[in-house]
C-alpha cells in the first residue's frame, strides 16, 4: 500500500510518516517548511530517508503529483493556528486545498481519502459524552472551515471511499506545541487560569497514528466519521499534576482567574490582527484552560476495534525524557 500523507512536518503528520516507514508502507509525503520548527521537522525525515516534497496543495498540478499511485491519502494539512491573516486564508487553504486535493484523488485513482479533522467542529464546552453524532457548532474561522472541509469530502461519497477522523489533542514525543506547558512546569512557572477543572480525553501520537491506518485501511471504515480520542478522560488539574510526576517536580499552586486574559486577548486580537502580526495571546490558546471535550468511544471500538493503549502519565513520561534527551527541559 502507498500512503500519501500531507501536513508532514507538522507534529502529526511527521510522526505518521515515520510510524508508517516502520511498518513498510510506501510514503508520499508533503509539507510547509515555514517555521524553524517546521523546517526541523523537513530536515529529520530527510536524514531517516523520508522525502518531503515541497510545494503548495493550492496547485492543482502539486497535488495531482503528491497523490499519483497512491492507494491512500491522509490529509492533514491546514491553516491552524496562524492569528495574523485574514479569514479567507483559512477558507482558501482548509477548503480549496481539500477540494484539490480530493479532485486529484479521484483523478489518480486513490482508493480512500482519509480527513484529518478536529474535535472543535463540536464548539464549545459540551455537557456529558460527544459522539460522532453530537451536533456540531464551530465557535472560530479555523473550526468552520475545516468542517466546511468535512462537507466537501462527503460531496465526494459516490466517486472516492472517503472517512473523518475527528482528532483529539495529541501528545507525544517531539511535540513542540506542550513543550512550553512541561518546561513551565518544570521551572515553577506555570499558573493555573480558571478553576482547571475543564475535561479533556488527549491521545497520545502512536495511539493516534495507528488509529490513522484504521481509517485508511479497514474495510467499516468507509463513509465513516471517527472520534480518535485517548481512553482516559482527566481534568486540566489532573493532567498538569501528571506532568509534574513526568518532570520529576512538585504540582503548580498558583491559580488566577482567565477572564482578564479573555479580555487581553480580545483586544490584542483586534488590534493586531489586521497589522499582519500575531498576537502573542489569543482566546483560542486560553481553550485549554477553559473548554470540555468528553468523547464516547464506542464506535471506534466497536466498528474499527480500535482502543486507545497509552495512559496519559506513560504517554507524558515518554514525552519528558524525549524533550530532556534533546536539550528542551
Amino acid at each position: 500500500m502507498r500512503i500519501a500523507v500531507t501536513g508532514a512536518t507538522g507534529f502529526i503528520g511527521c510522526n505518521l510518516v515515520e510510524w508508517l516507514k516502520a511498518r513498510n508502507f510506501e510514503v508520499s509525503a508533503t509539507g510547509r517548511t515555514e517555521t524553524d520548527v517546521e523546517k526541523t521537522r523537513c530536515e529529520r525525515l530527510r536524514k531517516a530517508g523520508h522525502e518531503v516534497a515541497a510545494g503548495s496543495l493550492l496547485d492543482a498540478g502539486f497535488a495531482s503529483r503528491i497523490v499519483a499511485g497512491c492507494d491512500v491519502v491522509i490529509h492533514l494539512a491546514a491553516a491552524q493556528h496562524e492569528g495574523n491573516v485574514p479569514d479567507a486564508y483559512f477558507h482558501d487553504t482548509n477548503v480549496g486545498g481539500t477540494q484539490l486535493l480530493i479532485d486529484a484523488s479521484i483523478k489518480s485513482g486513490v482508493r480512500r481519502f482519509v480527513y484529518g479533522s478536529t474535535i472543535g467542529v463540536y464548539g464549545s464546552a459540551a455537557e456529558g459524552e460527544l459522539s460522532e453524532s453530537s451536533p456540531t457548532d464551530p465557535g472560530n474561522v479555523y473550526e468552520r472551515s475545516k468542517l466546511e472541509a468535512e462537507q466537501v469530502v462527503n460531496a465526494h461519497k459516490d466517486r472516492i471511499e472517503t472517512c473523518l477522523a475527528r482528532i483529539s489533542e495529541a501528545y507525544g514525543p517531539a511535540d513542540f506545541r506542550l513543550l512550553k506547558l512541561f518546561r513551565a512546569i518544570k521551572r515553577d512557572a506555570f499558573i493555573i487560569l480558571g478553576s482547571g477543572l475543564n475535561r479533556r480525553q488527549p491521545i497520545f501520537i502512536d495511539d493516534l497514528a495507528q488509529a490513522l491506518l484504521l481509517c485508511a485501511q479497514h474495510a467499516a471504515a468507509c463513509h465513516e466519521t471517527f472520534n480518535l480520542a485517548g481512553s482516559e478522560v482527566m481534568t486540566t488539574n489532573d493532567m498538569v499534576r501528571q506532568i509534574a510526576t513526568a518532570v520529576s517536580h512538585r504540582p503548580p499552586r498558583m491559580r488566577i482567574p482567565v477572564w482578564p486574559f479573555r479580555a487581553a486577548a480580545a483586544v490584542l486580537e483586534t488590534t493586531l490582527r489586521p497589522l499582519g502580526i500575531q498576537p502573542p495571546l489569543t482566546q483560542r490558546r486560553l481553550n485549554f484552560f477553559t473548554k470540555s471535550f468528553v468523547f464516547s468511544t464506542v464506535k471506534c471500538r466497536e466498528v474499527l476495534g480500535f482502543s486507545a493503549a497509552v495512559p496519559f502519565q506513560a504517554g507524558a513520561a515518554a514525552t519528558a525524557r524525549w524533550y530532556a534527551e534533546n536539550g528542551y527541559l
